[in-house]
């Protein structure tokens, strides 16, 4: 019994050091954290690649070309690059008829980070000054490449937008939106607050070609090329903004099999990045380097929805031990937990949260559950989340 109780604090105690992480950070993006410069004098006007990984996409692909075509940006100072695999062939006639790039691939097993590589080594070395990457179903604001160019005039190299959601039609869409948002604020705005890179997301991002095919070049995992290109961009002793008023509104998944499919995925590739940079991170620490070792840290961090689950179960349970130990630590730890996550979601979204959305948490617990146990499906192929909906939230 002695045995199980240390194990127990030590279980609560890694999941108490999570905690204070997202508290910390939580709480340092209320304070700042955003590196927009905005209207700024810019006397270059760079060349940008958009990069548009498109797998399977013929539901979105078009209308988000069309959107994206809409940029406020110098016509001839930018390309929408569509990485086309597996697109129907009255939809690739469609985008021939765009002014647009189109580069045609095909894989035994598809990745983004395939497609994004391929994409890379048809580019030639000097034909662009920055590489964006936006999802097939993202829709660029029409200052979005304005803002990105502008960063780079101050001096940057590497910058993440700000994604947000361009549909809430659902419950699943609430939540998914606001889980968005707290990562913005946390991994984004807080890690900018304290002096750190901001996290890339896997699209919205605006990075120096160089930077990024070095970067792109060794990737390890199978899903989550986000967290190795952010990794190995910080290794490599680049720092990446945060552009806050950036916007790349994002279509969120609206039901709940989407969302289950979608987290296996992520919680495999988060298994994969842990497994490939263990020692790498570990020794980041041991030789003071924080920049990077704090990056491999947040990799550490467990998913909210888990943590909110094992901090009610642990505390419900406790009640029953008749230790105050038991139930009064994770008690704490949840009201801290639950403050921050309230305190990382904009007010627009707040707004949004009803008896409903606050029911279903539990059931998107079960299915976060049910992702872990099925993450041997992500090693062995990729699982896209496919994009079907209209946005409720159009851009101008």
């Amino acid at each position: 019994m002695y045995i199980l109780y240390v194990l127990y604090l030590i279980v609560l105690s890694y999941i108490g050091l999570t905690v204070l992480y997202v508290a910390i950070f939580s709480a340092a993006s209320q304070s700042g954290g955003t590196d927009d410069v905005y209207p700024a004098p810019v006397t270059t006007f760079r060349r940008i690649g958009v990069l548009i990984p498109a797998y399977k996409e013929n539901a979105v692909i078009v209308d988000s070309i069309q959107t994206n075509l809409r940029q406020n940006y110098p016509s001839d100072r930018y390309d929408l690059i569509v990485i086309a695999d597996s697109i129907h062939p009255d939809v690739l006639a469609q985008l021939a008829t765009l002014p647009i790039r189109v580069f045609e691939v095909s894989f035994a097993v598809s990745t983004v980070a395939k497609a994004i590589n391929e994409a890379l080594s048809r580019i030639a070395d000097n034909e662009y000054d920055i590489i964006v990457v936006s999802d097939a179903d993202n829709h660029m604001a029409p200052d979005f490449l304005d803002r990105i160019n502008t960063a780079f005039s101050q001096g940057w190299r590497a910058v993440q937008g700000h994604r947000v959601a361009k549909n809430t039609n659902t419950s699943v869409a609430v939540l998914d939106a606001i889980s968005e948002e707290i990562n913005n604020s946390i991994f984004r705005k807080g890690s900018r607050a304290l002096g750190l890179s901001a996290s890339i997301i896997g699209s919205g991002m605006g990075i120096e070609p160089p930077l990024m095919k070095q970067a792109m070049a060794h990737l390890q995992t199978m899903g989550g090329y986000d967290k190795e290109l952010e990794m190995n961009l910080i290794l490599a002793g680049h720092k990446i903004g945060y552009l806050e008023q950036a916007l790349i509104y994002d279509e969120k998944v609206a039901q709940k099999a989407v969302f289950e499919n979608q987290r296996t995925r992520w919680i495999a590739a988060q298994w994969q990045f842990l497994r490939f940079y263990f020692r790498r991170g570990v020794a980041e620490f041991a030789n003071g380097r924080l920049a990077s070792g704090f990056k491999f840290a947040q990799a550490l961090v467990l998913p909210r929805v888990l943590l909110l689950g094992l901090l009610g179960i642990c505390s419900f349970l406790g009640l029953f031990t008749g230790d105050p130990v038991l139930w009064g630590f994770p008690l704490v730890l949840l009201i801290i937990l639950m403050a921050s996550l309230i305190t990382a979601v904009p007010s627009y979204l707040r707004d949004r949260l009803t008896v409903r959305e606050l029911l279903l948490i539990p059931v998107l617990m079960l299915s976060f559950a049910k992702a872990i146990f099925n993450i041997r499906k992500a090693f062995k192929s990729f699982l896209p989340t496919p994009h079907t909906s209209s946005p409720d939230r159009r851009v101008p």
